[in-house]
């Protein structure tokens, strides 16, 4: 009879029926032999290993699942996303490294690596908006982000350090454990998965764990380059005069 039920056993039903999963895609999440179907019906108990991944992925409080606490949900270790190394100039000033789509494909295994960053151009943006916070260039590849980017194009984007700072209004460099994404990132209700989204809508979102991300980096601007920067040297070239053109913008306005 349901009143023999334990209370542990209707609150995890509650909690599978909340998430919106089926017996066998709740059981697969949680790493349960085929569906959840035995434990909903009170011939299997409740493992440690289950009750934790409730808590990791879901943040169920474990004393709320037994009974002894009106708490469902607890905030669990943040996840931290903030940069794995950052490189100074000789004036000890952060440097705004610059990471092109070559180099991105070994950004995420390379991530703590201090000497494979020495082999990234880098350079320092005189300009007030890139001070106290630290930043970092990535070129934009593929077409996921059209019309906002077009491949090639570089963004310019600030370190954060929680995935709790997303807004749903901005976007972001995401790395991942295997692949550096720019994308628009959500946390959706009843939920503790991100789900990162394409403005192309040839491209659907996907979902993904806060632990998968090893950064996350919020863009602020970006620049386009003309076909001549096709090297680092170019590019950096391009970066000078673009920085001197600024500068010059900035004094004839304050005068």
């Amino acid at each position: 009879m349901e009143n023999d039920i334990a209370i542990e056993v209707k609150r995890f039903t509650d909690v599978r029926r909340a998430l919106g999963h089926t017996q066998a895609e709740f059981a697969k999440l949680l790493g349960i032999s085929n569906t959840t179907a035995d434990i909903e019906r009170g011939r299997t108990k409740l493992s440690g290993k289950v009750v934790a991944e409730l808590l990791r992925q879901f943040k169920i409080n474990p004393l709320w699942l037994f009974g002894e606490s009106e708490q469902q949900h607890l905030a669990t270790s943040v996840t931290s996303v903030i940069p794995k190394v950052v490189t100074v100039d000789n004036a000890d000033n952060e440097n705004m490294v610059l990471v092109n789509a070559k180099a991105a494909a070994g950004y995420p295994q390379n991530i703590q690596d201090t000497s494979w960053y020495r082999q990234l151009p880098a350079f320092d943006l005189p300009l007030p908006e890139f001070r106290n916070a630290t930043y970092r260039g990535f070129q934009v590849e593929g077409d996921s982000m059209l019309p906002n980017l077009k491949p090639g194009e570089w963004v310019l984007a600030k370190a954060i350090e929680s995935v709790d700072d997303v807004s749903p209004n901005k976007m972001y460099v995401v790395v991942l454990q295997d692949a550096v994404l720019v994308k628009k990132v959500e946390r959706r209700p009843n939920s503790n998965n991100i789900t990162l989204i394409s403005l192309n809508e040839t491209y659907p979102p996907y979902e993904i764990k806060p632990f998968q991300i090893q950064e996350i980096w919020q863009v602020n601007s970006k620049i386009t380059f003309g076909v001549d920067a096709t090297t680092e040297k170019g590019l950096l070239k391009q970066l000078q005069e673009s920085m001197e053109e600024l500068k010059s913008q900035f004094k004839q306005v304050n005068n």
